[in-house]
């Protein structure tokens, strides 16, 4: 095992002050009294639930409030392979929406809906919009019945199980109550964000055929409002004639009065749309198709940067045991928290803020940008809201480390029980700063990791362990994570090789579980190792605090002279010593097919005013030599205008070190700055690297 020496144990930031008090804790005891296993912490519990998937997973189905008819003889089939796809709970049926809108509800009878759901009342969403302007309450009783009238129009229109509908459109209540009523009635359901472009839109259409999609009229962030009618045209244009299933597409009106929409082909309101069902004094009653537990409910996108985007198709029964799981235990949700995550539809975020709603929680449905008309409004509707759960990126973090906003004295977060974080790497710096000055020093700060292709997280918060900088506090429960030797070459067969704690390597989950994905609707993935989930990530286990730390992207994995690192180390240090001259950064690897081996890039994205000077690239050098090691010193440094992202603002590695490395590349319409990437073809010739021609900005 690596020493602690090299792995010196992080600053350790919070512990929970009542762990035997937490759901976690509570699902311990109950496991413990039905299996008469004693498990002493929390480690040798899930080191039980990994060895054995059958009696772990079946424990986890009777635990949770899930709406479902029909049993079950067997689990899951242990001796599948695991890149067949094992199926799960064979013999039941359910439905997603169904679960969504009446799980937290149930009585004992877990089989049986009750006709009339339990505090209708309650407020279940609320809707914001961009500076906090508007604000929109839907009880549970309006979210059902609303529900229920859109489901009823959608079945006249000829929706039916198995159908696919996409929504292009807001984080809006509307386009939440088109998601339940397509799931209600068995279909499938996908969703893109209204700033993607006509091209990374039509990519995901195309390859999976909807019959509707509903699109927003007019959309609304940074200030400033688009008309997105022209938008719909293209759509339309495109689809229609070459998907056969498309019958057309319904405008949501963004603001009071519909958009006029007559002039376009295939295209009607929502309100038009609606009243085939019927009228609203008609009051229809809420009915379910219920599915197989492996039957599809929701596609999700990679981000499918330098190409199409994969179509990761989801199972229904797997994603509600999964979120019922992560939610309840690992992030310590219930039907008194009031959870605000900031979301794009676009980004498989938008799913887990739905999924809250499965522990009777208040989803808060943000849309538009944070920082608008500024960084201190979003905070302030924290308090405004009393928000118990908060879901970020560190990209916000950075975002308001660096605009001095200190939230804790903004707003009173006296009810902020959890901030999750995810989307990028979140430095230990971040993590230090949420503690020291930002964030209430009782809040949890749960940095998670996963993705749209499992829906779910590996790297999990934990509220019975010591929270410590950097990293995710442990795998999520039931999921057999392991860290595998990346410099194995992959390929059909290749087993991998499990490393020690404390050396780095890929992320790869060993054995099934039930929110695998059950297939892809277009090409598929790539999996490196032989039976076993490659999720793509380059992380290490710490050998004492057992936290799992990324580094960055596997296929971004810097490798000059065969010394392995990830760009997250890199990051790291400029965040920490430079932050007030460097706003960002973005480091490669380049290895053309005239090289020998691989040299490292590093450019900088410089504070606005402050110049990159041979002082400050010199400064850059010798405190990545200093904190990291000499070999992780960047061969070359330069200073770029700006940095690629997607539109969820992920920093995107790849297509930059394809460019360097001498390819030409089509960008997906899935980044939010496509048009960046030109700067970077220069670095692709010997005479810029060498200086011989200066690069421009």
């Amino acid at each position: 095992m690596a020493s602690s020496t090299s792995n010196p144990i992080p600053r350790k930031l919070w512990e929970h002050p009542s762990p035997e008090s937490t759901q976690m804790k509570q699902f311990q005891r109950a496991l413990t009294k039905s299996k008469n296993i004693p498990f002493a912490t929390w480690a040798e519990m899930h080191s039980w639930a990994v060895k054995n998937p059958a009696p772990f997973w079946d424990f986890c189905w009777t635990y949770f409030p899930i709406i479902h008819e029909g049993s079950y003889t067997c689990v899951v089939d242990e001796a599948s392979r695991m890149d067949s796809i094992p199926r799960w709970f064979e013999g039941v049926r359910l439905n997603y929406a169904e679960n969504i809108l009446y799980s937290a509800s149930v009585d004992d009878d877990r089989a049986v809906r009750s006709t009339v759901g339990k505090e209708d009342d309650k407020i279940a969403v609320t809707e914001v919009r961009e500076g906090c302007s508007a604000i929109r309450h839907l009880t549970w009783g309006e979210l059902r019945r609303k529900v229920a009238r859109l489901a009823q129009a959608m079945k006249a229109h000829g929706v039916k199980k198995g159908d696919r509908v996409a929504a292009i459109a807001s984080n809006s209540i509307d386009t939440l109550c088109v998601l339940l009523a397509v799931t209600s009635l068995g279909g499938v359901f996908s969703s893109s964000s209204t700033d993607m472009g006509v091209h990374g839109i039509l990519g995901r259409l195309l390859q999976t055929r909807p019959t509707w999609v509903f699109m927003d009229d007019w959309a609304v962030y940074n200030g400033k409002t688009t008309d997105l009618r022209p938008k719909m045209r293209q759509l339309v244009n495109g689809v229609d004639g070459v998907v056969e299933e498309f019958r057309g597409v319904v405008a949501q009106s963004r603001f009071d009065a519909p958009a006029d929409i007559s002039g376009i082909p295939r295209t009607q309101t929502l309100e038009t749309f609606v009243k085939l069902g019927g009228t609203p004094s008609d009051c229809p009653l809420l009915h379910f198709q219920r599915v197989d537990f492996r039957d599809p409910f929701l596609i999700a996108y990679s981000s499918g940067t330098t190409g199409l985007p994969k179509c990761i198709v989801h199972s229904t029964g797997g994603v509600i045991l999964s979120g019922q799981k992560e939610l309840r235990l690992h992030h310590s949700l219930d039907k008194h928290a009031r959870m605000l995550q900031y979301t794009t539809t676009g980004w498989i975020m938008y799913l887990v803020q739905v999924q809250t709603l499965l522990t009777g929680a208040r989803a808060i449905l943000y849309d538009g940008s944070p920082f608008v008309p500024n960084a201190v409004r979003f905070v302030q509707l924290l308090g405004d809201e009393r928000v118990t759960h908060l879901g970020i990126s560190p990209k916000y973090l950075q975002t308001l480390r660096k605009a001095s906003v200190t939230p804790r004295k903004v707003t009173d977060l006296s009810q902020l029980q959890v901030v999750t974080s995810t989307g990028m790497v979140l430095s230990e710096g971040l993590f230090e700063w949420f503690y020291d000055e930002a964030f209430p020093k009782h809040t949890h700060l749960a940095n998670i990791a996963g993705g749209s292709d499992m829906a779910g997280c590996f790297g999990a918060g934990n509220p019975v362990l010591p929270l410590y900088a950097g990293g995710c506090q442990s795998p999520s429960l039931g999921v057999a994570v392991e860290v595998y030797d990346s410099q194995i070459e992959g390929g059909q067969g290749v087993k991998g090789r499990k490393v020690e704690d404390g050396e780095p390597g890929e992320l790869v989950a060993t054995t099934a579980f039930p929110n695998m994905p059950v297939t892809f609707w277009g090409e598929g993935g790539d999996r490196k190792y032989w039976d076993v989930w490659t999720h793509g990530d380059f992380v290490t286990t710490h050998p004492v605090t057992k936290q799992i730390l990324f580094l960055g992207r596997a296929d971004g994995v810097l490798n000059p002279s065969g010394v392995r690192f990830g760009s997250a180390e890199i990051y790291n240090v400029l965040e920490a010593f430079f932050s007030d001259t460097i706003q960002d950064s973005i480091c490669v690897g380049q290895r053309r097919p005239q090289d020998d081996d691989e040299r490292v890039i590093l450019f900088l994205l410089m504070v606005p005013g402050v110049p990159m000077t041979a002082h400050l690239v010199e400064a850059v050098k010798q405190t990545i030599a200093r904190e990291c090691s000499k070999r992780h010193v960047p061969r070359f440094v330069f200073e770029t205008p700006e940095i690629p992202t997607t539109v969820n603002l992920k920093k995107v590695e790849l297509p930059v070190k394809q460019i360097v490395s001498g390819k030409i590349i089509v960008p997906s319409e899935t980044l939010l700055n496509p048009q960046c990437l030109e700067y970077y073809y220069q670095f692709a010739e010997e005479k810029v690297l060498s200086g011989k021609v200066m690069a421009k900005l």
